[in-house]
């Protein structure tokens, strides 16, 4: 299926919608529908009047009961699939301010045990050094100070040991010259710092060896709940329970080429020194 950005924001309230007025064609309340599905009238409720997003699993068991016709199933889900992903495009976050988006981050962050980043391109903010992320922020081309300053605070949270972040960065990530040398080599360093935190598991991919799965996008795994994928002009973020089974099952592919612990830090300490050459 397509994805036209500029449809993902109607596309809950057309779901809700078209739901509604399945179950209103069907003669059944809302009591009613919930006992079919074993959902509570609260939740079918809070779905119907698009208070509430519900996953392709909770659309398909609502469509079954209904008894919806074939061409009807397969609309809804296309529906249903666009409303459990969201645009968020990067000229409109600079329109609302780039420390706007940084509190966003800072909140999933907050909300979330479990996290997981894969970086095939860069270093992330959570790792990044003040010198890296302001070379990351400059073509945004507004002054990013207040938005770096965010960046900056949202590194606590790798301090919080009620959490387990697990970053997985290519060689090219770890490597590419965005500041100058011997500001890389100090990237680097931190890299190999951040890594003894008790709740930061690190890992790099090497460039040498056979890896059959070929990396695409930047991607972030919040929990079981939330993926956020990043292109050139901006995220798409995804919440149906079996999208982010799909990156999952990525994340653990990459991490099976990654080296870990002080295998990990030594081929950083060595990329370091190259850089100080």
């Amino acid at each position: 299926m397509t994805l036209d950005p500029q449809e993902l924001g109607q596309s809950n309230a057309d779901l809700a919608a078209t739901l509604r007025e399945l179950r209103r064609r069907a003669g059944l309340t809302g009591v009613q529908l919930g006992r079919r599905v074993n959902m509570s009238q609260s939740k079918v409720s809070k779905i119907e009047n698009g208070r509430l997003t519900p996953s392709l699993v909770d659309v398909e068991l609502i469509l079954r009961a209904l008894q919806a016709p074939p061409d009807l199933v397969a609309n809804v889900m296309a529906l249903a699939r666009m409303a459990n992903t969201e645009w968020q495009a990067n000229r409109s976050l600079r329109r609302k301010g780039l420390e706007k988006k940084q509190v966003e981050l800072a909140g999933l962050e907050r909300s979330s045990r479990e996290l997981r980043y894969f970086l095939p391109t860069m270093i992330t903010g959570l790792l990044a050094t003040p010198e890296y992320i302001h070379a990351s922020m400059a073509p945004a081309g507004s002054d990013p100070s207040r938005a770096i300053a965010k960046k900056i605070e949202r590194q606590t949270v790798l301090y919080d040991e009620t959490k387990r972040f697990t970053f997985i960065l290519t060689e090219q990530a770890c490597r590419w010259p965005l500041v100058p040398y011997q500001a890389m080599a100090m990237q680097l360093d931190r890299l190999v710092s951040v890594s003894y935190l008790p709740s930061v598991r690190l890992g790099v991919i090497p460039l040498e060896g056979s890896k059959p799965a070929a990396p695409l996008n930047v991607f972030t795994i919040y929990g079981a709940d939330l993926v956020t994928v990043e292109v050139s002009t901006g995220a798409i973020i995804f919440r149906d329970p079996r999208d982010v089974e799909d990156y999952l099952d990525e994340f653990r592919v990459y991490e099976s080429y990654a080296l870990w612990g002080d295998e990990a830090r030594g081929r950083l300490a060595d990329w370091a020194r190259q850089f100080r050459q």
